[in-house]
């Protein structure tokens, strides 16, 4: 078995959706929770088949961000693994919808971070061991840190404004 990093670019913008399903009908389901979640989301969805014709399968509603969930899928090219790109929206917009869809196993990642992946590859298979998301952290918020952080999350309409 060879464990490789895969890094995967996020378009500009975007954040990233990623995880693991088990089933073709996955990419309609998805497609179909993304569109119905939030107004003017634009989204592509990438998965990768496991087992007869193995190809990347794939839908969306930008050409953008499509496309590069199809590059994502490719590269990490793990069995029943899917990539979704996300604008005008948040994870946390569609992340809850995306857990309760039935095929779904589990989420990796959902960031705007850099991301790479860790693929364990033995013969013709390839899993998903885990995920690089972002930067090492530089320390513990203080005072000042806190309070910007509050300020934004009220800024953006996620918490109730003081």
């Amino acid at each position: 078995m060879e464990l490789k990093t895969i890094p995967v670019e996020l378009p500009r913008d975007s954040n990233i959706i990623a995880g693991q399903t088990h089933f073709i009908k996955t990419v309609e389901d998805l497609y179909e929770i993304l569109s119905g979640s939030v107004p003017n989301i634009k989204f592509g969805i990438a998965f990768c088949e496991a087992s007869q014709e193995r190809l990347v399968r794939w839908d969306g509603n930008d050409e953008e961000l499509t496309t590069a969930a199809i590059e994502a899928a490719r590269a990490v090219g793990a069995g029943h693994f899917f990539v979704i790109f996300i604008r005008n929206a948040f994870p946390i917009n569609v992340l809850g919808a995306i857990k309760v869809c039935p095929e779904v196993c589990s989420i990796f990642c959902a960031t705007a971070n850099p991301v790479q992946f860790i693929i364990a590859e033995s013969g013709e298979q390839r899993g998903v061991v885990g995920v690089m998301d972002g930067m090492i952290p530089k320390g513990v918020e203080n005072a000042e840190n806190k309070k910007v952080r509050k300020d934004f999350l009220r800024k953006i309409g996620y918490k109730v404004p003081l």
